[in-house]
């Protein structure tokens, strides 16, 4: 069962901001680009890294710790084809931000 989680409001959200919540026990990075809203696992693939905590440039997301890039749109890597970070749904309604989360999965992200 999806269950939608509140995170934010779009208006400490400007365009080009990253930032780190902690939602249902998961770290969610939750980006803002061009006015579209997008969210990621925030945990790197990597080695753990703080996603929400990383550079935006565009629609590119960079890891601080050891500067992996994910296309934040898709969770493409732009190092390797083998990697695809998890995305997560985004939910806007008026002026509130949302993720969509599994709840009978451990809050895995619907797909």
């Amino acid at each position: 069962m999806s269950e939608s989680h509140f995170v934010t409001l779009i208006q400490d959200l400007p365009s080009g901001a990253a930032r780190e919540f902690v939602v249902a026990g998961r770290i969610i990075a939750v980006f803002c680009v061009d006015g579209q809203v997008y969210a990621l696992d925030g945990v790197c693939p990597h080695q753990g890294g703080p996603l929400g905590k990383g550079e935006l440039n565009g629609c590119i997301v960079t890891c601080p710790w050891h500067q992996w890039q994910f296309d934040v749109r898709t969770g493409e890597s732009q190092f390797t084809a083998a990697v695809c970070h998890e995305t997560i749904p985004v939910v806007q309604d008026g002026d509130r931000i949302s993720v969509v989360l599994d709840s009978s999965n451990g809050g895995e992200a619907s797909r």
